[in-house]
C-alpha cells in the first residue's frame, strides 16, 4: 500500500518513498480517501495499517473538506474530492460533521447527488464471539439513495405551514430494483422483500412496487415479497390487503425485531432504508460494527463508515474502527480483491471473538492502536 495525499484545492500530491520503491511492480489501484471528522483520521489510520499489513495494492488519495464553501458543490467539499472519486470511481470515507449553518449543503447528501450514488447497501450480520439478542442475523439492505422524502424539496406554503416533496421515479425505482435482484442473484441470495407503505401511499410506493414487480418477472429463481414498514419492524397480525393494481401484498410473518433470521434482501425507497438499515445494525452490536457502500453509476463504489464523527473521543485513541474496516472489505469485494477481502475480515472477526483487544464500545478497554495491532497479527 502507497499514500498519495492531495493537500486541498490545489491537488498538488506528495509520493512516498515506498511508492518510489514499488516503482517497478504493477501499478497500485488508487482509492479515494476521505478521512472524515472527528474520529475519523484515527480509523482511516487503523484501516491503512490494516491495507499494509495485508500487501493490499492500493494508492490512498486522500482529501479532506475544506473550511470554505465551494460554490461549485454548494458545500464544504470541493469540486477536486468529487472528480476524484469520478476519475478513480472507487473510495472510502469516514464520518463526516456538516458544518452548522445555512447556505450549504449537507456534505453527505452532497456526495450522494454529485456522484449519483442511487444504492446505499448495508450488509447486516451476527459477529462469531461478540454476544447480542441474536446470533443468526444475515440480511443485506438495499436502500434507493437519491429521492422519495430526501429529494430536498420543501418551502413554507403560508406562515405556520411547510410542505415537503416526496419524489418516486419509475428509472430510479427499477434501477435499484434491479440493482436488489441482480445482487441477490450473484451473492447466493433466495428473497428479495420489498419495503413499503403503498396501502397509505398508492401513488409513490405504489410506483416503486409496480417496478420491483417488472423487474422481479426477470429473476423467476428469486422469491419476491412485499412487506409493509409496519409489519416488517414488528407487528403481530398478518397484513393483506387489495391494492388498485390489483395484486395481492404478501406479507410474511418476519419481523425483523423478533425473527430477523427469516430476512434475506431487503430493498426499499430512501427514507425507509435509511430507518431500517439502523435498526438492523443494533441488531448486531450498533452501527460501529456495521459496513457499508454506495454504488453509483459507470461502476463507481464509495464505501463509508455511517457512524458519527464521535468528537468527544476524537483524538484519544479510543475510537473503534470495525465499521470503517468492514467497509474497506466492501470496497475489496467491488474491486475483485476477493482473496484480500477474506483475508481481512477474518482477521477482524477473529480478533473481536478472542475477546482480547476490544475498544471500550465492545466491552473491553483497548484503545484503538492496540486492537488494530491485534488485526494485524492475525495477518
Amino acid at each position: 500500500m502507497v499514500l498519495r495525499r492531495v493537500l486541498g484545492a490545489s491537488g498538488s500530491t506528495q509520493i512516498s518513498s515506498t511508492a518510489r520503491a514499488f516503482s517497478s511492480a504493477p501499478a497500485p489501484i488508487i482509492a479515494t480517501l476521505f478521512p472524515g471528522d472527528g474520529i475519523g483520521p484515527e480509523i482511516a489510520e487503523s484501516v491503512k495499517q490494516v491495507f499494509q499489513a495485508a500487501e493490499v495494492p492500493i494508492e490512498w488519495e486522500e482529501h479532506y473538506v475544506g473550511d470554505q464553501i465551494d460554490p461549485r458543490t454548494q458545500s464544504f467539499l470541493t469540486w477536486e474530492s468529487l472528480e476524484s472519486v469520478r476519475r478513480n470511481r472507487v473510495g472510502l470515507k469516514g464520518p463526516m460533521a456538516t458544518p452548522v449553518g445555512k447556505g450549504h449543503r449537507s456534505l453527505n447528501l452532497t456526495l450522494r447527488k454529485e456522484l449519483n450514488l442511487y444504492a446505499n447497501v448495508r450488509p447486516c450480520y451476527s459477529l462469531p464471539g461478540y454476544k447480542t439478542r441474536y446470533d443468526n442475523v444475515n440480511l443485506i439492505t438495499i436502500r434507493e439513495n437519491t429521492e422519495g422524502e430526501y429529494s430536498g424539496l420543501e418551502h413554507q406554503v403560508v406562515r405556520g405551514v411547510v410542505e415537503s416533496l416526496k419524489i418516486i421515479t419509475r428509472q430510479a425505482s427499477l434501477r435499484v430494483a434491479e440493482y436488489a435482484f441482480h445482487y441477490a442473484k450473484t451473492h447466493g441470495r433466495e428473497r428479495v422483500s420489498a419495503i413499503h407503505k403503498a396501502n397509505i401511499m398508492q401513488k409513490t410506493d405504489g410506483l416503486f412496487l409496480k417496478c420491483c414487480r417488472e423487474v422481479a418477472e426477470k429473476y423467476p429463481e428469486i422469491t419476491y415479497e412485499e412487506v409493509v414498514i409496519d409489519n416488517c419492524c414488528m407487528m403481530d397480525n398478518l397484513l393483506l390487503e387489495k391494492m388498485e393494481v390489483s395484486f395481492l401484498i404478501f406479507v410474511s410473518h418476519a419481523q425483523l425485531v423478533k425473527n430477523p433470521a427469516l430476512f434475506d434482501v431487503l430493498v426499499m425507497p430512501n427514507l425507509y432504508g435509511d430507518i431500517i438499515s439502523d435498526l438492523c445494525a443494533g441488531l448486531v452490536g450498533g452501527l460501529g460494527l456495521t459496513p457499508s457502500c454506495n454504488i453509483g453509476e459507470a461502476g463507481i463504489a464509495l464505501a463509508e463508515a455511517v457512524h458519527g464523527s464521535a468528537p468527544d473521543i476524537a483524538g484519544k485513541n479510543l475510537a473503534n474502527p470495525t465499521a470503517l474496516l468492514l467497509s474497506a472489505v466492501t470496497m475489496l469485494r467491488h474491486l475483485e480483491l476477493y482473496d484480500k477481502a477474506e483475508r481481512i475480515q477474518d482477521a477482524i472477526l477473529n480478533t473481536i471473538a478472542e475477546g482480547k483487544y476490544r475498544t471500550a464500545d465492545l466491552g473491553g478497554s483497548s484503545s484503538t492502536t492496540d486492537f488494530t495491532k491485534a488485526i494485524c497479527g492475525h495477518l
